[in-house]
């Protein structure tokens, strides 16, 4: 009886231990339903807008769109996504410095005189959580 209960035990733990986390992020105010919406994820200050951990694109629809990150482990991550408007894979800049296509990052933080800064963007996710992000671009 003893390892019946032992066993149960152990397996309601380690079934616990293996929740992850997801991030729901809906991004809305888009111009138009022309091209792509591109959506990154960054698990660290120093890869902000450089390097994603992850990143997926979505269609736009009536003017929104939405994407999953799914099976994140705890952590702070950051979002950001810009509007794809060309499809041509990347992030359309005026004069190599100021973007000329939509763009949003997580808690809607904006840039003043640069880019948005990770202390303004990041969250965090813990212990099976499911995170809802709204960005406007």
């Amino acid at each position: 009886m003893q390892t019946v209960i032992l066993y149960l035990m152990l397996l309601v733990s380690s079934s616990l231990l293996l929740a992850q986390n997801s991030v729901e992020v809906s991004m809305t105010n888009f111009g138009s339903d022309k091209g792509t919406v591109r959506v990154g994820l960054y698990d660290k200050a120093e890869n902000f807008l450089e390097h994603t951990f992850l990143a997926t694109k979505s269609t736009i629809e009536n003017g929104t769109a939405k994407v999953v990150f799914k099976d994140l482990p705890d952590g702070t991550y950051a979002i950001s996504c810009y509007h794809d408007e060309d499809d041509n894979g990347k992030l359309n800049m005026f004069m190599g410095f100021v973007p000329s296509e939509p763009y949003g990052t997580s808690n809607n933080a904006r840039g003043f005189f640069g880019p948005p800064k990770w202390e303004d963007a990041k969250f965090e996710v813990k212990n099976g959580e499911l995170r809802k992000l709204d960005i406007r671009l």
